[in-house]
């Protein structure tokens, strides 16, 4: 994470019970000399759908117009990653949603998947049992089922997805959108400054998962 003159680094305990004990450790690298005026700088930004709007139509989804937003970015840098939790409102599977990437203003995405499952390298419902490797894992893998639980990631460190001008990286809740579950992710990216305005970040009591229940396809 690199910066050119400070960092800050803060914890918040939003909950309702003191924490007793706590520990960090923080490790930096000062340099001699200024960092490139070129230098991206890290971001990570929160967001979520509790629930997602479900949508009804032909199960064709071009544009990604109601797709789950991952990030919006403005300026110069690449993708690196994303975490997702998913609990589900509605019995069924959940992952057939496709990843779209719209890079510097696209219309169509220049990047279109071909399921969740599939982008976050874990195909056949992720085997049904959890797995977790450096870039990409699904650490909690639940049933089918409404009001199971799911959390997965993968990082771009080894395949980056560059932009000049902007990003949208999103990804469909179900097939073209027709799954009402909840998203919660951090999405990670560098990027020149400055950077978009971030969407604020919910109070806590909206950030506590909770179950809507939604009716079957």
């Amino acid at each position: 994470m690199p910066f050119p003159s400070h960092a800050k680094i803060t914890v918040t305990n939003e909950g309702q019970r003191k924490v007793n004990a706590f520990y960090f450790n923080i490790d930096y690298r000062a340099y001699a000399k200024p960092l490139p005026a070129d230098t991206l700088y890290f971001h990570a930004q929160y967001r979520q759908g509790t629930p997602n709007k479900a949508i009804k139509g032909n199960g064709l989804n071009l544009k990604g117009e109601d797709n789950y937003v991952w990030m919006n970015a403005t300026g110069r840098g690449h993708f690196a990653g994303v975490t997702m939790s998913v609990l589900e409102n509605a019995d069924g599977w959940w992952g057939e949603g496709d990843d779209m990437f719209f890079v510097d203003g696209e219309t169509l995405p220049s990047i279109n998947g071909t399921g969740s499952e599939d982008y976050f390298l874990g195909a056949w419902d992720f085997g049904g049992k959890p797995f977790a490797y450096g870039l990409f894992g699904a650490p909690v893998v639940g049933q089918e089922r409404a009001g199971a639980r799911w959390s997965v990631y993968r990082f771009h460190l080894d395949s980056p997805i560059p932009f000049t001008k902007s990003l949208r990286a999103t990804i469909e809740h179900g097939t073209a959108n027709d799954r009402a579950d909840n998203y919660y992710s951090v999405a990670y990216w560098y990027q020149t400054e400055p950077h978009a305005a971030f969407p604020p970040l919910p109070p806590v009591n909206e950030r506590l998962p909770e179950l809507h229940p939604a009716a079957q396809r």
